[in-house]
């Protein structure tokens, strides 16, 4: 069985305060986009994983993939089987792409041999995996809170809209993204002001890792830049990672100047 796990954007990131378990709670919106990798998984004799496409750093044998699978296997009598994951959604690009693979992970496996559990259940052991993973499950815009493992509905849609991603090559760890992160109430709930129309998100809505990793890395910022001179009505980085995206309300012709980093448009 095949499944395509989809990357997501943050449409506004507030990191709100420290958690006595060392983790942060905030609030964000996750948007589900399709730019997704690979995953199929194969009963065979014995379980093993092959990973193609881009380089994951590390040691295979701990990829979310693997962990999802003994996660059940904990629970269930899960046959052997051989996984394997093209993966193109860049690592460290704040998209969300490790944590889409190890939800896939429980939903194909959950299908595949009809563990009939359900999405409670799923998202369940999807929060034991990551903070973002059990968005996956359900794979909707979603606004998110806690751990960003919360989550509460939302009526928010870019349909229309062309999505611009640009991935400037450039792995940011989590740990890096969290390193110079203080965190404040914000004085408008986010909530708030994803209600207002797309064009003025830019007064209201950011993302506050952008405040440490915009002057470590100045070129996310001037990417930023070049995407609003460009258009854009509205332009973040996403999540902890480094894919600047912008929000336009037609197709646009990229400058030349994104040519050396990784560019990704579709009309959503």
């Amino acid at each position: 069985m095949i499944v395509f796990p989809n990357a997501k954007i943050n449409i506004g990131l507030q990191i709100t305060e420290k958690r006595p378990d060392g983790f942060h709670n905030l609030e964000s919106c996750f948007y589900p986009i399709p730019v997704s990798d690979l995953l199929e998984v194969i009963p065979d004799s014995k379980t093993g994983f092959e990973v193609d496409g881009t380089d994951i750093p590390g040691d295979v044998t701990t990829n979310l993939c693997l962990r999802a699978y003994d996660l059940l296997k904990r629970d269930f009598e899960l046959p052997p089987v051989q996984m394997y994951l093209y993966k193109q959604i860049p690592i460290g690009a704040g998209l969300g792409g490790g944590s889409a693979d190890a939800a896939f992970t429980l939903r194909l496996l959950n299908e595949q041999f009809a563990l009939a559990l359900s999405i409670e259940q799923l998202e369940t052991y999807a929060r034991q995996l990551g903070s973002d993973c059990a968005f996956f499950i359900q794979n909707r815009p979603r606004y998110c809170f806690e751990k960003g493992d919360r989550f509460e509905d939302i009526d928010l849609s870019l349909s229309g809209y062309t999505l611009v991603l640009v991935y400037p090559n450039l792995a940011i760890s989590t740990a890096e993204a969290y390193a110079g992160i203080q965190p404040q109430k914000p004085s408008v709930s986010l909530r708030t002001a994803l209600q207002a129309p797309v064009g003025d998100w830019q007064k209201t809505i950011r993302n506050d890792f952008e405040n440490t990793l915009f002057r470590k890395y100045p070129l996310l910022d001037r990417i930023k830049q070049e995407l609003y001179q460009g258009g854009a009505v509205y332009a973040s980085m996403s999540g902890s990672g480094s894919t600047i995206y912008g929000i336009f309300e037609q197709a646009v012709h990229l400058p030349d100047h994104f040519q050396h980093y990784q560019v990704w448009q579709k009309t959503l």
